[in-house]
């Protein structure tokens, strides 16, 4: 039986988007960066934090998000995407995402900063 671990995002932009990423989930955040880890991307030529090719947002329970960076510019929808719960749209758009629809009630797609789709879905009404 598989189990998921890690959801990979490629992007122009890793930290930015990682930033992102954790600000919208609950319980998670930017993976501190040792100091072995910042001599390795210093070693590779890259500056630090801000130019890691593959950043890490975890959490204490729930899949690892990678973000890698990618040369191409996201062009298609996506054919995977997230699914969020428990948030305000306009908290998300406060933090980078755009609507994209409102293609029934309780439920808005958004992009995130990157144009990534992914929606937003309000639980149903008590009765």
């Amino acid at each position: 039986m598989a189990r998921l671990r890690d959801v990979v995002f490629d992007c122009r932009h890793p930290a930015s988007l990682a930033r992102f990423w954790a600000a919208a989930l609950d319980g998670y955040e930017v993976a501190p960066y040792a100091e072995e880890e910042l001599d390795r991307l210093r070693s590779l030529g890259f500056s630090g934090p801000e130019d890691d090719p593959s950043v890490l947002v975890e959490a204490a329970s729930g899949p690892r998000l990678f973000f890698n960076l990618v040369p191409e510019p996201k062009v298609v929808k996506n054919r995977v995407h997230l699914d969020l719960t428990g948030d305000s749209v306009e908290r998300l758009v406060a933090l980078g995402a755009r609507v994209l629809a409102h293609p029934e009630e309780g439920l808005v797609v958004l992009a995130d900063p990157e144009g990534n789709e992914f929606c937003l879905v309000s639980p149903p009404p008590s009765p």
